[in-house]
Protein backbone atom coordinates (compact mmCIF):
# COMPACT_ATOMS: atom_id res chain seq x y z
CA UNK A 1 0.00 0.00 0.00
CA UNK A 2 1.74 3.26 -0.80
CA UNK A 3 1.64 6.34 1.04
CA UNK A 4 -1.01 7.89 -0.98
CA UNK A 5 -3.74 5.28 -0.44
CA UNK A 6 -2.65 5.62 3.21
CA UNK A 7 -3.75 8.36 3.62
CA UNK A 8 -6.77 8.08 1.69
CA UNK A 9 -7.89 4.93 3.40
CA UNK A 10 -8.02 6.85 6.84
CA UNK A 11 -9.39 9.79 5.76
CA UNK A 12 -12.76 7.86 4.62
CA UNK A 13 -12.64 6.66 8.03
CA UNK A 14 -13.99 9.73 8.93
CA UNK A 15 -16.80 9.90 6.85
CA UNK A 16 -20.02 10.18 9.12
CA UNK A 17 -23.50 9.09 8.11
CA UNK A 18 -25.29 11.93 6.96
CA UNK A 19 -22.26 14.47 6.45
CA UNK A 20 -21.67 16.56 3.70
CA UNK A 21 -17.95 16.82 2.58
CA UNK A 22 -16.06 18.22 0.36
CA UNK A 23 -13.36 16.73 -0.97
CA UNK A 24 -10.55 19.06 -2.28
CA UNK A 25 -7.43 18.33 -5.06
CA UNK A 26 -5.28 14.91 -4.97
CA UNK A 27 -5.53 12.81 -2.48
CA UNK A 28 -8.91 13.89 -0.64
CA UNK A 29 -10.78 13.00 -3.92
CA UNK A 30 -9.42 9.09 -3.99
CA UNK A 31 -10.99 8.83 -0.52
CA UNK A 32 -14.32 8.93 -2.20
CA UNK A 33 -13.46 4.68 -3.10
CA UNK A 34 -12.99 3.79 -0.04
CA UNK A 35 -16.42 5.18 1.54
CA UNK A 36 -17.30 2.50 4.01
CA UNK A 37 -20.43 0.71 2.65
CA UNK A 38 -22.87 1.11 5.79
CA UNK A 39 -21.84 5.29 5.75
CA UNK A 40 -23.76 7.26 3.60
CA UNK A 41 -22.65 10.86 2.94
CA UNK A 42 -22.82 13.62 0.65
CA UNK A 43 -20.05 14.44 -1.23
CA UNK A 44 -19.44 17.61 -3.08
CA UNK A 45 -16.62 18.68 -5.35
CA UNK A 46 -16.26 22.68 -5.26
CA UNK A 47 -16.66 22.82 -9.19
CA UNK A 48 -20.46 21.91 -8.69
CA UNK A 49 -21.00 18.58 -8.29
CA UNK A 50 -22.95 16.99 -4.95
CA UNK A 51 -23.72 13.46 -4.17
CA UNK A 52 -20.85 11.73 -6.05
CA UNK A 53 -19.37 8.54 -5.44
CA UNK A 54 -16.66 6.13 -6.13
CA UNK A 55 -14.55 6.69 -9.73
CA UNK A 56 -16.45 5.02 -12.41
CA UNK A 57 -14.59 2.43 -14.77
CA UNK A 58 -13.37 4.00 -18.02
CA UNK A 59 -16.66 2.01 -19.71
CA UNK A 60 -19.12 4.14 -17.29
CA UNK A 61 -16.74 7.83 -17.23
CA UNK A 62 -18.69 10.68 -18.50
CA UNK A 63 -16.96 13.53 -19.91
CA UNK A 64 -19.01 16.47 -18.18
CA UNK A 65 -18.99 14.74 -14.40
CA UNK A 66 -15.51 15.17 -12.66
CA UNK A 67 -14.54 15.80 -9.34
CA UNK A 68 -12.06 19.22 -8.69
CA UNK A 69 -9.01 17.58 -9.83
CA UNK A 70 -10.84 17.25 -13.13
CA UNK A 71 -10.91 13.20 -13.05
CA UNK A 72 -14.05 11.08 -13.68
CA UNK A 73 -16.83 10.79 -10.72
CA UNK A 74 -19.95 8.75 -10.39
CA UNK A 75 -22.94 10.63 -9.82
CA UNK A 76 -25.56 8.97 -7.67
CA UNK A 77 -29.39 8.95 -7.95
CA UNK A 78 -30.41 12.11 -6.75
CA UNK A 79 -27.17 13.70 -7.68
CA UNK A 80 -26.92 17.32 -9.11
CA UNK A 81 -24.62 19.50 -10.91
CA UNK A 82 -24.66 23.14 -10.53
CA UNK A 83 -22.54 26.35 -11.21
CA UNK A 84 -19.60 28.22 -9.26
CA UNK A 85 -21.97 30.65 -7.61
CA UNK A 86 -24.12 27.95 -6.18
CA UNK A 87 -21.25 26.02 -5.12
CA UNK A 88 -19.80 28.26 -2.88
CA UNK A 89 -22.96 29.73 -1.61
CA UNK A 90 -23.32 26.14 0.04
CA UNK A 91 -19.29 26.17 1.25
CA UNK A 92 -19.39 29.87 2.55
CA UNK A 93 -23.10 29.15 4.13
CA UNK A 94 -21.68 26.85 6.45
CA UNK A 95 -23.66 23.87 5.16
CA UNK A 96 -20.52 21.98 4.82
CA UNK A 97 -20.22 19.26 7.61
CA UNK A 98 -16.32 18.26 6.58
CA UNK A 99 -13.87 19.39 4.27
CA UNK A 100 -10.52 17.28 3.51
CA UNK A 101 -8.09 19.30 1.55
CA UNK A 102 -4.26 18.62 0.38
CA UNK A 103 -1.33 20.35 1.80
CA UNK A 104 1.91 21.36 1.20
CA UNK A 105 2.71 22.35 4.75
CA UNK A 106 0.37 22.44 8.32
CA UNK A 107 2.26 23.39 11.99
CA UNK A 108 1.02 22.96 15.34
CA UNK A 109 -0.93 25.91 15.34
CA UNK A 110 -2.74 24.72 13.36
CA UNK A 111 -2.30 26.71 10.26
CA UNK A 112 -2.03 25.13 6.54
CA UNK A 113 -0.44 25.99 3.14
CA UNK A 114 -1.35 24.37 0.32
CA UNK A 115 -1.20 26.70 -2.54
CA UNK A 116 2.30 28.45 -3.60
CA UNK A 117 5.64 27.47 -3.47
CA UNK A 118 7.66 30.98 -4.39
CA UNK A 119 9.28 30.80 -7.58
CA UNK A 120 6.71 27.97 -8.68
CA UNK A 121 4.02 29.69 -10.74
CA UNK A 122 0.57 28.53 -9.28
CA UNK A 123 -2.82 29.39 -10.11
CA UNK A 124 -4.18 30.39 -6.87
CA UNK A 125 -5.42 28.64 -4.02
CA UNK A 126 -9.09 28.33 -5.72
CA UNK A 127 -11.85 27.86 -3.54
CA UNK A 128 -9.34 26.39 -0.29
CA UNK A 129 -9.30 29.70 1.52
CA UNK A 130 -13.41 29.36 1.25
CA UNK A 131 -13.53 25.89 2.46
CA UNK A 132 -11.34 26.37 5.58
CA UNK A 133 -13.21 29.21 6.67
CA UNK A 134 -16.51 27.82 5.47
CA UNK A 135 -16.69 24.02 6.46
CA UNK A 136 -17.55 22.87 10.01
CA UNK A 137 -14.41 20.54 10.17
CA UNK A 138 -10.71 20.99 8.21
CA UNK A 139 -9.19 18.10 8.13
CA UNK A 140 -5.79 18.17 5.91
CA UNK A 141 -3.99 15.09 4.18
CA UNK A 142 -0.31 15.44 3.34
CA UNK A 143 2.52 13.24 3.22
CA UNK A 144 4.78 13.61 6.07
CA UNK A 145 7.91 13.91 4.53
CA UNK A 146 9.30 15.92 1.24
CA UNK A 147 11.45 14.22 -1.47
CA UNK A 148 14.59 14.57 0.73
CA UNK A 149 13.36 13.16 3.81
CA UNK A 150 12.31 16.95 6.01
CA UNK A 151 9.20 17.25 7.57
CA UNK A 152 6.32 18.83 6.95
CA UNK A 153 4.45 18.74 10.01
CA UNK A 154 6.19 21.85 10.99
CA UNK A 155 6.48 23.92 14.42
CA UNK A 156 5.28 26.88 11.66
CA UNK A 157 4.80 26.94 8.22
CA UNK A 158 7.32 28.20 5.78
CA UNK A 159 5.02 28.74 2.99
CA UNK A 160 2.06 31.50 2.19
CA UNK A 161 -0.61 30.51 3.86
CA UNK A 162 -4.13 29.59 2.78
CA UNK A 163 -5.69 30.32 6.37
CA UNK A 164 -4.52 30.40 10.10
CA UNK A 165 -5.72 28.22 13.37
CA UNK A 166 -8.38 26.29 10.94
CA UNK A 167 -7.28 22.93 11.04
CA UNK A 168 -9.43 19.91 13.11
CA UNK A 169 -7.30 17.07 12.05
CA UNK A 170 -3.93 16.22 10.06
CA UNK A 171 -3.84 12.90 8.54
CA UNK A 172 -0.58 11.79 6.87
CA UNK A 173 1.05 8.77 6.00
CA UNK A 174 2.20 7.92 8.95
CA UNK A 175 -0.13 9.38 11.67
CA UNK A 176 -2.96 11.10 12.49
CA UNK A 177 -2.71 14.24 14.81
CA UNK A 178 -5.09 16.49 16.83
CA UNK A 179 -4.17 19.77 18.55
CA UNK A 180 -3.69 20.05 22.27
CA UNK A 181 -2.15 23.33 23.87
CA UNK A 182 -0.64 24.38 20.57
CA UNK A 183 1.01 21.53 19.81
CA UNK A 184 0.50 18.41 17.21
CA UNK A 185 -1.52 15.31 19.62
CA UNK A 186 -0.16 12.13 18.02
CA UNK A 187 -3.24 9.81 18.36
CA UNK A 188 -2.67 6.74 15.84
CA UNK A 189 0.68 5.99 14.24
CA UNK A 190 0.15 4.07 10.58
CA UNK A 191 0.77 0.23 10.69
CA UNK A 192 4.05 -0.73 11.03
CA UNK A 193 4.84 2.45 11.90
CA UNK A 194 6.07 3.10 16.26
CA UNK A 195 5.44 6.31 18.47
CA UNK A 196 9.16 7.28 17.94
CA UNK A 197 9.48 6.72 14.14
CA UNK A 198 6.90 9.16 14.12
CA UNK A 199 8.35 11.63 16.41
CA UNK A 200 11.91 11.33 14.74
CA UNK A 201 10.76 12.68 11.52
CA UNK A 202 8.23 15.40 13.00
CA UNK A 203 9.20 18.49 13.00
CA UNK A 204 6.67 20.18 15.41
CA UNK A 205 6.11 19.80 18.90
CA UNK A 206 4.30 16.60 19.64
CA UNK A 207 2.27 14.93 22.46
CA UNK A 208 1.11 11.77 22.32
CA UNK A 209 -2.21 10.99 23.26
CA UNK A 210 -2.76 8.13 25.97
CA UNK A 211 -4.46 6.02 24.24
CA UNK A 212 -2.30 6.61 20.79
CA UNK A 213 -2.91 3.66 18.52
CA UNK A 214 -2.52 2.21 15.16
CA UNK A 215 -4.78 3.46 12.28
CA UNK A 216 -7.72 0.92 10.88
CA UNK A 217 -6.91 1.11 7.30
Amino acid sequence: MNAKEIIARRIAKEFNDGDFINLGFGIPNLSAAYTPENVHVILQAENGAMLFGPPPTPAEAKPNSSNSGGMPITMKPGASTFDGLTSFALIRGGHVDQTVLGALEVDQEGNIANWSIPGVLAPGMGGAMDLLVGAKRVIASIQHTDKKGNSKILKKCTLPLSAAHCLDLVITDKAVFGFQDGKFLLKETAPGVSVDDVLAITEGDVVVADDVHEMDI
